[in-house]
């Protein structure tokens, strides 16, 4: 026979296994929305990465002589000629997917000249037959960087966490 303190002790610990439920349900909740925030913060990343990659591969096939093989004909993206610093960075800002927000993103697009570059890149140079070329920064051998910079607003419940700045940065040398 069961007697009446222990139907009573029974009822008590229904409320206590519903409370440490809460805890636990709590607990649950928090992890299983961090794991889903930090996806979609590495899911952005690798899409910044993958647009700076993509711009400095495009300005690397449209360089300062695109024009003399005809790889310049808007058929290999939108521009007819040479790329400018605001084509490139226009299509890096093209490459990124619906799901990131452009008007979060710069991009930089840069001429660079290391060590080793032509000295057409930085100096007008004389040919034999007298003709002067450059300077040009996008002349093949030169260096373009494209570098993209991302302000990430992070979702996190019951944490406030301030946005994050990324920054990734892509470097090639021009074929073209």
């Amino acid at each position: 026979m069961i007697s009446c303190t222990a139907i009573q002790s029974r009822k008590s610990q229904r409320g206590a296994t519903l409370v440490e439920y809460a805890f636990v349900l709590i607990l649950f909740l928090t992890l299983l929305f961090g794991i889903s925030g930090f996806g979609h913060f590495l899911y952005v990343y690798h899409a910044l990465n993958n647009a700076a990659k993509e711009g400095t591969r495009w300005a690397s096939v449209n360089g300062f002589l695109c024009n003399d093989d005809g790889s310049c004909n808007g058929s290999n993206g939108m521009n007819t000629g040479p790329a400018s610093h605001t084509e490139i960075e226009a299509h890096t800002l093209a490459s990124l997917p619906a799901s990131v927000n452009q008007s979060q993103a710069t991009v930089t697009a840069t001429f660079t000249h290391p060590a080793g570059s032509p000295d057409v890149c930085v100096n007008t140079v004389t040919a034999v037959d007298g003709t002067s070329y450059g300077p040009h920064d996008n002349y093949p051998g030169c260096t373009v960087t494209v570098q993209v910079d991302y302000t990430y607003n992070i979702i996190f419940p019951l944490i406030n966490v301030g946005p994050l700045n990324l920054s990734t940065t892509s470097q090639m040398v021009i074929a073209h």
